[in-house]
């Protein structure tokens, strides 16, 4: 009995780093599926509730058009927010190089030569290679951003019809459909919480930055509003850019740590405390499953895999939660 035990243990755990390495090798193909799943999951109730009123095409036109807009704004906030701070950068260049000199002054005084490092890593040829490979990653969100639209056409194309399928089969598939109605409503939900989060949270970075007297305090709400979609990986990185920006403006690397501290504290409120409450016992999901959902997300797939970890957990769970043999898993993982 423990041999076969053991055995079955081993046979998980094979399975499961199988099962990982196929999702990694599969990425270009699985995650713009699994987005274009979510945004139908999201997208979905406003088609239906059109159809009636301006006919199947016209709806799905003016879904994918809604979808597009809501994507571009997001786009649009984090380059301004961004652009904003590099043209700070660029008018205070002269500031930030005599901050520099000190700065290599002052390593040099203490036996460190900062210079010759910086000059090895920091040359033209390693500039090139980042502008190249800043480009090759646009490319490749906007073709990752082409094909999802595409699977998101073709989605909402034939989910009217899937679903009248799986209703019609009953049993199972019933329970199928069940489930997946119940993971659109339950994500649908996710999304919406997560929006008043993520407003709250910005406009409290955008309130601190400007008590702080950090400049650029608008720009810096805004890039905490849109980052904050991202579970734990977004906050952290919406915390330490204003970090960085303080240590550029103040110089000292104790306003740096108040800045840090702060945001830092910010975050723990509106995603620890606010947030769960605001959930509710529908969203319940353990915090450490979350945060496992998120790392592997982006082990796996990168910052979209990131975003895409915790509705794919909490699809999941819903799937879970509609059959006996796997109601234990639901109720295990679930913050209930």
């Amino acid at each position: 009995m423990t041999k076969d035990n053991a055995l079955r243990t081993l046979a998980g755990i094979t399975t499961a780093i199988l099962v990982a390495a196929a999702l990694s090798l599969a990425e270009s193909v699985l995650a713009p599926i699994a987005f274009a799943l979510f945004l139908i999951a999201l997208a979905w109730p406003l088609q239906r509730g059109l159809e009636p009123v301006i006919g199947g095409a016209a709806a799905m036109v003016v879904t994918l058009l809604v979808t597009l807009a809501v994507v571009a704004v997001m786009v649009l906030l984090v380059a301004w927010g961004f652009g904003r701070v590099g043209g700070w950068v660029i008018t205070n260049a002269a500031m930030l190089q005599e901050m520099y000199v000190r700065k290599l002054d002052w390593a040099a005084q203490q036996g460190v030569e900062i210079a010759p490092i910086l000059a090895e890593h920091l040359n033209a040829r390693s500039l090139v290679r980042l502008a190249q490979g800043m480009l090759g990653q646009f490319q490749g969100m906007l073709t990752f951003v082409a094909i999802t639209l595409v699977y998101m056409i073709l989605g909402l194309l034939e989910t009217g019809g899937a679903a009248r399928r799986l209703h019609a089969m009953g049993g199972t598939a019933g329970q199928v459909l069940d489930a997946l109605c119940e993971t659109g409503s339950k994500l649908r939900t996710y999304m919406a919480v997560r929006t008043v989060m993520s407003v709250l949270t910005g406009i409290a970075v955008g309130l601190f930055a400007y008590a702080m007297g950090l400049e650029l305090a608008v720009e810096w709400g805004v890039i905490a509003f849109v980052l904050n979609y991202i579970p734990f990986i977004g906050s952290f990185l919406a915390t330490l850019f204003p970090t960085v920006f303080a240590i550029l403006q103040f110089g000292s690397w104790q306003s740096a740590i108040t800045v840090f501290a702060c945001l830092q504290i910010i975050q723990f409120l509106s995603g620890s405390y606010i947030e769960p409450r605001l959930a509710g016992s529908r969203l319940a999901i353990s915090a450490f499953m979350v945060l496992v959902a998120v790392f592997v997300g982006a082990f796996l797939w990168g910052i979209p895999g990131a975003f895409i970890g915790v509705p794919a957990l909490i699809a999941g769970l819903t799937l879970c939660e509609r059959f006996e043999g796997s109601r234990w898993l639901a109720a295990l993982l679930s913050g209930k």
